[in-house]
């Protein structure tokens, strides 16, 4: 939202700014006729300022009488103008706090400064020279500076006197760490507003260096003490910040410190929803930053959970209508904080978001409500028209909350009765009366309390109000073993399941099963208000019983963790997508069993089925990773399986909804392969560098990391399936003899060795959510035989003089995944030379035939001889689609052996690794009939199609022997013709 711009007085104001000129001037003359001169000298536009503050705000006005030269110091500063530089207010109080000799001089120095600083602050923001956040950082700032310098007088005064506080299992001197919460916390701080603390200590201890020792708690119970009234207390210069301790453990009863370890306990015992919203914004303000960081990290477990908790919207809802209660109960509907469509709905929406997405999403882990409008936009959480009205209704209800309090420095979010106090903020708002004013209000508000409901509200109520009877209801007798089982499947039967008994069994099993009956009370509930939408949606569905065949294993698997029971039930949307999907795959059905959190893909239909493209998959998962402490590996390897996960799912959900035919979805998957190893690659350099130092190259220049992973069959040819392996060969090209720079030296050698030792732990290890991939490495010089890592030039050697035919014809799809640059280009001309060389073409058919006959012999049908019997093409033979004759494997076989034939004449034969643009290049040169490229592209794809929706239905890619007939017998025909059989 752009800056409200200043209007024109009002008439109901001018007199108000003429008296304070007036009256202004003359405590300016008073002063002396060289103070005045200050005065005389100000510019036109700095009177016209001057003006409209004091007709404004009583509280400046009041403050320019009371102490003239204050405000004339400020002008001749030049600080009305202009912005204060990052650390520049804290200076000027620690110049300010100089020499104070006693806790009366320093209340009264802090409030003298608080007061300078509200003035300057409150002009410029009816001025508009300062836009939203300038006013809210320079409140923030000026809050923090007064809460630390105030508490380190304090903490010197106080250790002067009672000793240092120490740790007792440390030995070290202990300070204290204060928490800011709320509007502190997110650096939102507004005009008038009070200041929501914590204290805390790292441990327990006592003073050293007094006759008497104090214990820790005690000591820093008391600097609580001072603190609170050198910042609170109301004397003849006012008051600094008004203090509010009620958000700490126990509230106004508790203690008024803790230690780490009580904090800790507390919120893993008795924390409370309420208090997991309030610590998101939690920041250390004054003490011990280091130790405050510490107490965070030890507090985020409690605040962000590791799973989707969709059990916080619940919590949130509760407190709206605690607090909907008390605006009535107060007749507050005017409060455009706590009414309708106010503020805090605005801090709602996207607390609720942070709740439930934080413990996995890292990006949503930070303070300020605009910068997590932003992320919840840029992540695909909210729409971006959905955030542009929720930041712009909340920019505006901030400026008006400014406008309310800058009027007498008071703390209220009212909108005023009295005819001057709406002129005045209309007038600040930049209005020209009250209507115009208060019907962009209405507007805003109206706009946050839609977009509130859409997020908060009761998915059982319409349009606000509680509907008669939740969904499903008329299934609770059943779920409730209310019905004796004739009558349950009966009304099973009636409602559309084809084998009711079977049904029923499926549903009682579940009722009392081992994981249902260990659930707690809460839990219970859930599952309760649960399996009756389950069952309502379920009929709604063509195959109800698959349905519930494929969905129960997942409600069993996740009751005991039953927050995502309440994600499916808070948002129907997901639970109808979940139906669809599981109908349609048993894959995706036992995906999500086995990792839930895979559910929250469900929650924005627009990304479930758009895949990202390959730049936007490297970018997001760098991101993710970047968020994640470097010495923090589990967490890493947690964050690569759940990305993979979470875009398998999309690329199958989206094949599945017909957004994505074959070739792009093999792209896709190819595409997550890539990224996920490039993260890999860096992750497994990183951590060999740091135990053993970088490896040399041949001229002794460290390599970086002169290392490329090879990528063979399908990933190399970009026809990676769900489920797929990787096969990958290693190469590098440093020096193996030369050691590495590090502590711990290692030869080159061992050095690449346990890179790759290291790569494959990273990729293949079970952790919680499952391992990244299946790593088959058998294609590597010598195959299981051989050195996991080749150098290049072994690599080079063992083409050109020691491979088999075969494995050229696997070279034929290898391509470079990532790695070094230089040592790819490198490796694609070793390719080139290797594959380019002429061959006699009798002995390479003989060889590529007798290995395709190995294979269909090995790997075959075996009832059809591998396809090759009279009855394969009967309807009750079993064909496979990949080994049996005239299936992928042909096809695959004699696009490579027309590479090898042909490429040292053509050599753009080379140039793709996949069978599809390899059969256009052959085309292209005329070594093939288009007719017959054009044959073979179809049915490999037709074949690649079917074996894809076999994978998703969990069956193997066999099918009966009366599909494709056409095709086999053609690609059998070209397999002839080429010579091959």
């Amino acid at each position: 939202m752009s800056l409200p711009s200043p209007v024109d007085l009002p008439a109901s104001l001018l007199p108000l700014a003429d008296r304070a000129e007036r009256s202004f001037q003359a405590a300016v003359e008073a002063l002396g006729a060289e103070v005045a001169g200050y005065f005389s000298a100000w510019p036109e536009a700095r009177r016209q300022d001057f003006r409209r503050v004091c007709a404004n705000s009583e509280f400046v006005a009041e403050q320019a009488l009371r102490d003239p030269e204050m405000l004339l110091a400020l002008a001749e500063a030049g600080e009305l103008e202009r912005s204060l530089n990052p650390g520049e207010l804290r200076q000027q109080l620690v110049e300010t706090l100089d020499g104070c000799v006693d806790e009366n001089e320093l209340a009264r120095r802090l409030r003298r400064y608080r007061t300078r600083q509200q003035v300057r602050i409150i002009w410029r923001d009816i001025t508009r020279r300062a836009d939203l956040k300038e006013t809210c950082r320079d409140l923030s700032d000026l809050a923090d500076a007064g809460i630390d310098l105030a508490y380190r007088w304090l903490y010197e005064q106080l250790s002067a006197q009672s000793g240092v506080p120490t740790g007792a299992r440390s030995g070290t001197p202990q300070h204290m760490v204060i928490l800011g919460m709320g509007k502190l916390g997110a650096v939102e701080l507004n005009l008038s507003s009070d200041i929501d603390l914590i204290f805390a200590y790292p441990e327990g201890g006592e003073t050293v260096g007094a006759k008497r020792a104090l214990d820790n708690q005690e000591f820093f119970t008391r600097l609580g003490q001072r603190l609170i009234k050198a910042l609170d207390a109301i004397t003849l210069d006012g008051f600094v910040f008004r203090v509010d301790m009620r958000l700490r453990p126990y509230g106004s009863s508790g203690a008024l410190v803790l230690s780490f370890s009580a904090l800790e306990q507390y919120y893993q015992d008795q924390g409370r929803d309420w208090e997991r919203y309030a610590m998101i914004k939690a920041r250390v303000v004054g003490g011990d930053q280091v130790a405050g960081k510490q107490l965070l990290e030890l507090l985020r477990p409690f605040v962000y959970r590791r799973y989707l908790d969709f059990s916080a919207i619940e919590a949130l809802r509760n407190m709206k209508q605690l607090i909907q209660q008390e605006v009535r109960r107060k007749g507050m509907a005017e409060n455009i904080k706590l009414g309708s469509g106010g503020i805090r709905e605005v801090e709602f929406i996207a607390q609720a978001f942070q709740l439930i997405h934080g413990g996995r999403d890292l990006s949503l882990q930070q303070r300020p409500l605009l910068k997590v409008l932003a992320t919840l936009e840029g992540q695909g959480y909210l729409p971006p028209a959905v955030v542009a009205e929720l930041r712009d209704g909340y920019e505006f209800l901030r400026y008006t909350e400014h406008a309310l309090q800058a009027i007498a420095d008071r703390q209220t979010q009212m909108l005023p009765d009295s005819d001057l106090d709406r002129a005045r903020v209309a007038c600040i708002l930049g209005f020209p009366d009250w209507m115009s004013f208060f019907e962009r209000l209405a507007f805003w508000r109206g706009r946050v309390d839609w977009h509130f409901r859409q997020v908060i509200a009761d998915p059982d109520e319409e349009d606000g109000a509680p509907s008669e009877s939740s969904p499903g209801s008329e299934w609770l007798p059943l779920w409730e073993e209310a019905l004796d089982e004739e009558s349950a499947c009966r009304q099973l039967s009636e409602a559309g399941f084809a084998d009711a008994p079977a049904a029923w069994k499926r549903l009682a099993g579940l009722r009392n099963g081992p994981q249902v009956r260990a659930m707690q009370r809460l839990g219970r509930e859930r599952l309760d208000a649960f399996i009756p939408r389950l069952l309502t949606m379920a009929v709604e569905h063509g195959e109800p019983d698959l349905v519930l065949e494929r969905v129960l294993p997942l409600v069993e698997a996740v009751a005991r963790r039953s927050a995502y029971l309440v994600l499916l039930s808070e948002n129907p949307g997901a639970l109808e997508r979940l139906l669809m999907l599981c109908a349609a795959s048993p894959w995706i059905a036992e995906q999500i069993t086995r990792f839930p959190l895979l559910l929250d893909e469900l929650l924005n239909e627009g990304r479930l089925y758009s895949p990202p493209q390959a730049p936007e998959l490297v970018a997001e998962l760098s991101e993710r990773l970047m968020r994640i402490p470097e010495d923090d590996l589990e967490q890493q390897m947690e964050a690569l399986r759940h990305f993979k996960l979470a875009h398998g799912l999309r690329v199958a959900a989206s094949e599945i909804a017909g957004t994505l035919p074959l070739m792009k979805v093999s792209d896709y998957l190819t595409w997550l392969a890539e990224a996920i190893l490039e993260q890999v690659l860096a992750l497994a350099w990183r951590q060999s560098v740091a135990k053993y130092g970088t490896p040399r190259r041949p001229d002794g220049s460290l390599c970086d990391p002169d290392f490329i992973i090879v990528g063979y069959g399908k990933v190399g040819g970009i026809e990676l399936g769900h489920g797929s392996d990787l096969d990958l060969v290693f190469i590098h090209d440093g020096d193996p003899q030369a050691e590495t720079d590090g502590p711990k030296p290692i030869d080159g050698a061992q050095f690449f060795t346990r890179l790759g030792q290291r790569i494959i732990h990273l990729l293949t290890t079970q952790t919680p959510s499952g391992q990244l991939y299946e790593v088959d490495m058998r294609l590597r010089p010598s195959g299981a035989a051989g050195l996991l890592v080749s150098s290049l030039g072994a690599f080079q050697r063992y083409q050109e003089n020691e491979a088999w035919t075969w494995e050229h014809q696997a070279l034929v799809r290898a391509r470079v995944l990532v790695g070094c640059r230089r040592v790819g280009a490198a490796f694609e001309q070793v390719r080139a030379v290797v594959l380019g060389r002429p061959r006699e073409l009798e002995a390479l058919r003989t060889e590529v035939s007798e290995m395709r006959a190995k294979m269909r012999d090995n790997l075959g049908t075996r009832e059809t001889a591998g396809g090759t019997s009279a009855d394969a093409f009967e309807a009750s033979a079993p064909f496979d689609l990949k080994q049996d004759a005239g299936g992928i494997v042909d096809i695959e076989f004699m696009v490579q052996y027309a590479a090898l034939a042909w490429s040292h004449r053509h050599p753009e034969l080379l140039r793709y690794t996949d069978n599809i643009r390899i059969l256009d290049g052959l085309g292209e040169a005329g070594l093939l009939p288009g007719a017959d490229v054009q044959l073979l592209q179809e049915a490999y794809k037709a074949y690649r199609s079917a074996a894809h929706r076999q994978a998703l239905q969990k069956q193997p890619g066999v099918v009966s022997g009366d599909q494709f007939q056409a095709e086999r017998r053609e690609v059998l025909r070209i397999w002839r013709e080429l010579g091959l059989g």
